[in-house]
């Protein structure tokens, strides 16, 4: 039942926008590598695991593959708090 509940509130945040990430700001998640791009065009696209704030590089083992996850803009993921893997992955 909690993951259940757990992959349906992650759904409403996709589809809902904005959602503050951290405790500094708001970071803005997108479902698609593509509609990241055209929010941020002069950043960088990151995969940002939500319930650990940790961000992947395009080309690193996990990007785009947590479980609960989305796209986002590298400098917004920074000014909310999150960061990036610590071993590369």
């Amino acid at each position: 039942m909690t993951v259940l509940l757990a992959r349906l509130l992650i759904i409403i945040v996709l589809l809902t926008g904005p959602v503050v990430s951290g405790a500094a700001g708001p970071v803005t998640l997108f479902n698609t590598e593509q509609s990241a791009q055209l929010h941020c065009p002069a950043d960088t696209v990151v995969w940002l695991n939500l319930p650990t704030g940790i961000y992947h590089f395009k080309g690193q083992r996990w990007y785009g593959r947590t479980k609960s996850g989305a796209y986002v803009c590298k400098q917004e993921a920074d000014v909310a708090g999150d960061r990036g893997s610590l071993n590369g992955q």
